[in-house]
């Protein structure tokens, strides 16, 4: 009760790969030296290997709304048609960069805690030959839910547009075939289930983007994606990269590597599906139609402001859990589930939320939904001959 180590627990920052984190005390190198070059290449070679692709990658000092901009200016002109997928407020995002940029936008908004479906998508691809991209998040952490990322590239795949995804919170938490698929451009942050600082945005591009790049027209300058592909060819950055993170990057690279891109997903679903069943054992209810496993957003209880579980995490436990954006704030609170968080971070965050709704009034049967967090865990970790808790 005194003693209270502060715990991040957002879907981003995220909680830090403490080797990550230690390497960055060796950042005291020249980025035009041959140390840098050879650091810089594995890691752009490690970020391909992660994201199984054998498109481009590249990685610029920005948070990851960088990485957003600079695939509207490098690929698009002022005029062009494009199709935005809004269901939140990162979808929201999109919009405000396609106006920001001069494009055309034709906007497929589903409800809060819904998903655009793919079948709008194709719709509207069927109806305008003149589309030049379609915008998406994988997933949108703002309402807990998820896009059906590849019903969706494989349709633009089939037309002269280019598929461009926001993955900032979906890579590491959902399967994402990125050359199979048709994702032409997918963007990610350094700040979520990569398990570093914030700072670093990086993208994947396909020839099929590239070649639309020949023709786009919209200025650009420090977020040049084609002088900045030349200059990753010889190891180094157009401009002064970040160098504390490139070597937390290179480490968390080589962890994922170590138990596996699909491991990762994997823990992320894991967590996100006892968290549910925890909810639901609570007798809370899910906002999301269409849960991801980036975060979880749950409703509070009839009559009481989501707001008040945010801090009673924080006063009661140092734990730091996010509540909901714009129209949402005090009718959720969202749990992460991205990076560097295991089950022991669960059974702690749930058996907390029983300890606060209790103080608030909520008729709470202690132990039910972290039962229902060890039912999950063993199913998927103990022999099948164990018995599950009950």
């Amino acid at each position: 009760m005194h003693i209270k180590k502060q715990r991040l627990l957002t879907p981003g920052p995220t909680p830090l790969l403490p080797a990550a984190l230690h390497a960055m005390m060796g950042s005291d190198i020249h980025h035009r030296t041959e140390d840098f070059r050879n650091l810089y290449k594995q890691v752009l070679a490690d970020l391909k290997t992660v994201l199984a692709t054998a498109h481009d990658v590249l990685v610029l000092v920005a948070s990851g709304t960088g990485g957003l901009e600079a695939a509207v200016q490098n690929f698009f002109s002022p005029g062009d048609e494009v199709i935005v997928c809004s269901a939140g407020k990162f979808g929201e995002r999109w919009v405000d960069l396609a106006k920001a940029f001069g494009l055309k936008a034709t906007v497929l908004s589903a409800p809060y805690g819904d998903a655009v479906s793919p079948a709008a998508v194709e719709e509207v691809l069927a109806r305008n030959k003149n589309i030049r991209g379609v915008f998406v998040q994988a997933s949108e952490t703002s309402t807990g839910s998820q896009h059906d990322v590849k019903s969706m590239g494989l349709a633009v795949k089939k037309t002269g547009a280019i598929f461009v995804v926001d993955a900032i919170t979906g890579l590491g938490t959902m399967p994402l075939e990125i050359d199979a698929w048709g994702l032409d451009i997918v963007i990610g942050g350094s700040q979520k289930a990569f398990m570093i600082p914030p700072g670093l945005a990086f993208l994947s591009i396909s020839p099929k983007a590239w070649a639309l790049s020949e023709s786009a027209t919209s200025p650009r300058y420090y977020f040049d994606l084609r002088k900045e592909r030349k200059s990753a060819a010889g190891g180094e950055s157009s401009w002064t990269p970040n160098t504390s993170l490139l070597l937390a990057f290179a480490e968390a690279l080589k962890y994922i590597q170590s138990i596996g891109m699909d491991k990762l997903v994997e823990n992320a679903q894991l967590l996100a599906h006892a968290t549910r069943q925890a909810v639901r054992a609570l007798g809370l209810e899910l906002f999301s139609t269409s849960p991801g496993s980036s975060v979880t957003a749950v409703r509070p209880p009839a009559g009481m402001d989501s707001g008040v579980i945010v801090k009673q995490y924080r006063s009661r436990f140092n734990a730091i859990i996010t509540n909901g954006q714009g129209s949402m704030k005090g009718q959720i609170f969202r749990l992460a589930h991205l990076g560097y968080f295991d089950f022991h971070d669960l059974f702690a965050v749930i058996a907390e939320l029983e300890i606060i709704l209790a103080a608030e009034g909520y008729p709470v049967r202690f132990g039910s939904g972290v039962a229902a967090v060890q039912n999950v865990y063993a199913e998927a970790a103990l022999p099948k001959e164990a018995p599950l808790l009950v």
